[in-house]
Formats: C-alpha cells, structure tokens, sequence
C-alpha cells in the first residue's frame, strides 16, 4: 500500500490528472490493492499485487491483479441492504462501481479492471 500514492503521483504527471482526477481514481484503486493483499493475497508477504496503467484515447484503465484463489463477484452481498447496513467491512467493490466507469473482474476474480474516462 505504501508504494500506491506514488505510483498515482506518476500516474497524475503521466496523464495530466487535475486534483479532482486523482482523488477520483485514489480511492476505488486503494480499495482494489487493499482487497488484493488482504482477501486475494490474505496477507502473505511472499506473494504480490500487479498494478498496471494505460492510457488509450480518453480513457485511463487500471487493473489490479493479485495471486490468491479467485472469488466470484457476484456472491458479495449488495451493502445497501438493511441486513449488511451496519456490517464492517464489504463496501469495497461497492465503492470501486461508485467511482469507476467501467468495471470487470477477470481470471477467476484475480483481477479487476477499472476505467476511467478523463
């Protein structure tokens, strides 16, 4: 985690990011390297997380891909429902649809692709 603001510093000079652009981005791609380390990873120092960038036309796509198991998105319970209201934790990938354009997981939900349009 420590090494992502920097890597979205580069991004910012990279691909011109006004402020409101980088808070944009921050948050949904904090919460896809958090969820790799801790749910994908489940916090095994051995293995990694690949952050990668690119930039096509207007559109900025970034993915995230760690080396854990997979998961199927579609079983993370909707955090909007009365019952997981108060719940702790699974807003994640809830947050990253809030602030993505374009969202798909791939390879067995080892990696998630957000776009952005700029």
């Amino acid at each position: 985690m420590e090494k992502l603001e920097p890597f979205v510093n580069k991004l910012q000079k990279w691909v011109s990011l006004d402020q409101e652009q980088w808070d944009r981005i921050m948050l949904p791609l904090s919460e896809a390297v958090n969820n790799a380390i801790l749910h994908g990873n489940q916090l095994q120092e051995d293995k990694s997380v690949a952050v990668v960038a690119e930039l096509k036309d207007d559109i900025l796509t970034i993915s995230v891909q760690d080396e854990g198991d997979g998961f199927d998105p579609e079983t993370i319970p909707d955090p909007l429902k009365e019952e997981n209201l108060l719940k702790e934790g699974g807003r994640g990938v809830y947050l990253i649809r809030q602030y993505t354009d374009n969202l798909h997981f791939t390879e067995n939900g080892t990696k998630i692709t957000m776009d952005f349009k700029l």
